[in-house]
């Protein structure tokens, strides 16, 4: 990592950490950012650094989030340890169906990830502790370690930040790492890293497992802002939205998904007050994105720069 990108790195973590020191930004609508930029980078360790693209992904996010709300309401749980419990079920969850996904590739390993996430909405719907059509609802916040009362937005806000900033530097590690370099050895040549003698299959499950759990831990994390569960957070429209998230920002590079959940969010939260026409109005600034920025946003700023991400 090069002096530029630290300094960068530095200013946008000052910014996050004063914002709840300023008045133009709701401190609910950054924790959604946040939540939901964890959730893009999850998903883009294993699109844009292993190739695999998968359409489940929020079988895994909502899972977690269902976990966690079940366990802080109905059994009184902290919310430490009901987070612990929604990445511990995300991740199990991501080993079964990756080591089931994994044995194809492409689009076939596209639709087997859909075809088994919608069973996992379908049980969403059917068990009776997920409450259904309605969801969890009025989900504790609880206090973090005895300590913390998370009822606070502002400490909430900090908790949040703090489980995204670890879980960031989760993905740098495992990006920079020699497990990260193998992963994108797989992406732009698999045949290759075959005849190296790779165990490619071991690989992508790992990932694929890393990726549940993640995407899980931003589903906990979810749940417990907004104090509820519901079948959005299973649904395929969730997983087609964090595939934008990353196309959007930039596939394949660190800060991209940031950037595109950003963007997303941002756009669902400010165009929500001109009704319908907020669909059409998002669309048409979708549009030109992609067509404007054909690496994502993140992407054509680090070619332009000649900066590697």
């Amino acid at each position: 990592m090069n002096i530029k990108t630290k300094s960068l790195y530095t200013i946008l973590v000052l910014i996050a950490l004063l914002l709840p020191f300023q008045d133009f930004i709701y401190l609910v609508f950054a924790m959604k950012v946040l939540c939901f930029a964890l959730f893009a980078c999850a998903f883009n360790l294993l699109l844009g650094f292993t190739g695999l693209l998968s359409f489940g992904h929020a079988a895994f996010f909502g899972t977690a989030s269902y976990i966690t709300a079940y366990f802080c309401k109905e059994l009184g749980l902290a919310p430490e340890a009901g987070i612990i419990l929604g990445v511990v079920g995300s991740a199990a969850l991501g080993y079964l169906i990756g080591a089931l996904a994994i044995r194809r590739q492409g689009i076939y390993f596209a639709m087997v990830t859909l075809a088994l996430s919608q069973m996992v909405y379908f049980l969403a719907v059917q068990l009776p502790f997920t409450g259904g059509e309605d969801g969890i609802q009025g989900v504790p916040r609880g206090t973090l370690f005895g300590l913390v009362d998370l009822k606070d937005d502002v400490s909430m806000y900090y908790f949040v930040l703090l489980v995204f900033l670890l879980g960031f530097a989760l993905i740098m590690r495992t990006v920079h790492s020699p497990f990260g370099q193998v992963l994108k050895a797989i992406r732009e040549n698999e045949p290759r890293a075959i005849s190296l003698g790779y165990n490619v299959d071991r690989f992508k499950l790992i990932a694929f497992v890393i990726s549940a759990a993640l995407s899980g831990l931003a589903g906990s994390m979810k749940s417990l802002v907004f104090q509820l569960a519901t079948l959005t957070d299973v649904h395929w429209h969730m997983s087609g939205e964090v595939v934008l998230m990353t196309l959007l920002g930039g596939m394949g590079t660190i800060l991209g998904p940031v950037v595109g959940a950003s963007i997303v969010v941002g756009l669902q939260n400010y165009l929500a007050n001109i009704g319908s026409w907020s669909t059409i109005a998002t669309g048409f600034i979708f549009v030109i994105c992609v067509l404007a920025f054909r690496r994502g946003v993140v992407g054509e700023i680090l070619t332009y720069l000649k900066i590697k991400s």
